[in-house]
């Protein structure tokens, strides 16, 4: 690979089929992790409570050999992933500490999904994209299947059990210029997400709805149907010291299948639609929403009942997976995606036409302009409007409309060469105790020593 060619990051994620032997030395490797993950949390919090003394991820991580003398069966770990372990602990401490999570708590084995080898050692991957074997010291080789769209140079694997089934995620390292294309499509539209229609696409000239596909909703009555047959068996009960029964656990088994159908369709319908948009278009335009706000828990009152019933067809939808992932495959073609500040332009209430705004209701489903007479449905006028904000111009003679209150398009957007800067919005994200934070204080660390020792040599 050449110094001089930029290189992203991507993550692959197969499928793995261990046999008998080796699934239970899998278990038993999550289980090891995971307890070692509970003590250095009991750690952190028994010290801070003892000798008011808090303890750093470097402190742990340099007691890990005595650590392992003492328990000689982490011996047979990397200790890399070891390493990756406590550093998980450190992650959630410092989510904790900066009100971005809440207080670490011990974990049971059936919330610890996995473990990670950060770097190369550890395991080795015997494929080039398609099916093929990981190898995993201490446990043996597994055979793997999935496709990879693009493959690289492995760097990370991340191995975890969810329902019932074993994974490997892998993060490559690919050639930038091999997720571009040749030629960047020249399209520019404008995105309204609904309930009803899921999306309302626009270029200002052809129009085009998608409706919602209602997974959930489709799949409601036998999620009905399956948890109707737990009532009448023993359910757990952490309290009473209560265990479920094998009933129980089965019938549970059932309610998790249709749920997890569910979500891996509403997942699949969501990359189809994103890969279609960005076949044809590198300038897209949305609305910035607030899911988390927009699904909070209803309030007492007589619509308490119309609010849960929105609260499900919008996550039903999935607004924030279909915005994250038209996104990052936008970007991931050199493309421009801009969210546009829907309290400041107030796409569904302004005209896309003359800019004047007049207030709907949302039972009000179509766009009828009472000052230049436009007429359009209202998800599609709303689309427009953003279209028009992002690309800071407006299609009226190449003159910005001056209506008594009235809004001006072409202020409050910006120009198609600056959105570029803004074409993603800012990660808000706070970063808290990543790998790479922790290799930068590593070699941050290493220099530091350095140069103590070239002064005491030379003072010598």
């Amino acid at each position: 690979m050449e110094a001089n060619k930029s290189v992203a990051t991507r993550r692959m994620t197969f499928r793995l089929y261990p046999n008998k032997q080796i699934e239970q030395f899998l278990r038993y490797h999550r289980k090891l992790h995971k307890d070692l993950y509970n003590a250095a949390v009991y750690n952190r919090f028994t010290q801070y409570q003892k000798f008011n003394q808090s303890v750093s991820y470097f402190e742990q991580q340099n007691s890990l050999p005595a650590f392992k003398e003492v328990w000689t069966e982490y011996k047979e770990i990397n200790s890399q992933a070891l390493q990756a372990t406590l550093k998980r602990v450190d992650y959630a401490f410092e989510r904790w500490f900066k009100g971005l999570g809440k207080r670490p708590r011990f974990k049971s084995i059936r919330h610890y999904s996995g473990w990670t080898y950060p770097a190369k050692s550890g395991y080795s991957v015997e494929s080039n994209g398609e099916n093929g074997y990981l190898n995993l010291s201490k446990i043996g080789r597994i055979q793997m299947r999935g496709q990879a769209k693009y493959w690289g140079i492995p760097t990370t694997c991340t191995i975890v059990f969810r329902n019932g089934k074993w994974y490997a995620s892998i993060t490559v390292d690919v050639l930038d210029q091999t997720l571009k294309p040749d030629i960047l499509p020249i399209g520019a539209i404008g995105i309204d997400l609904g309930c009803n229609s899921a999306l309302s696409i626009t270029d200002c000239e052809n129009h085009q709805q998608i409706e919602a596909p209602k997974f959930l909703r489709n799949a409601e009555q036998l999620i009905k149907k399956a948890s109707k047959s737990k009532r009448r068996k023993q359910s757990p009960n952490r309290k009473k010291k209560i265990k479920a029964s094998r009933r129980w656990k089965k019938a549970q088994a059932k309610v998790s299948k249709i749920t997890r159908k569910v979500a891996n369709q509403r997942q699949n319908w969501v990359h189809q639609i994103a890969s279609e948009i960005v076949s044809g278009n590198s300038f897209v335009a949305t609305e910035k929403l607030e899911v988390k706000n927009m699904t909070s828990k209803a309030k007492k009152g007589k619509r308490k009942k119309q609010k849960v019933g929105l609260n499900k067809s919008i996550l039903d939808v999935g607004f924030g997976m279909l915005r994250s992932t038209i996104k990052y495959k936008v970007e991931q073609i050199g493309g421009v995606f801009v969210e546009v500040p829907t309290k400041k332009v107030k796409p569904s209430q302004t005209c896309p036409k003359c800019g004047h705004q007049h207030k709907k209701t949302l039972d009000i489903r179509v766009h009828n302009c009472a000052v230049c007479g436009y007429q359009q449905d209202r998800d599609i006028a709303a689309a427009e409007v953003m279209l028009y904000w992002a690309k800071g111009s407006h299609f009226v003679a190449g003159v910005p409309p001056v209506v008594e209150s009235g809004v001006n398009l072409t202020e409050l957007g910006t120009s198609f060469v600056d959105a570029e800067s803004s074409s993603s919005t800012a990660n808000t994200r706070s970063s808290a105790g990543s790998m790479r934070q922790l290799g930068a204080k590593k070699r941050q660390k290493s220099k530091s020593t350095g140069l103590v020792s070239e002064t005491q040599t030379s003072t010598k």
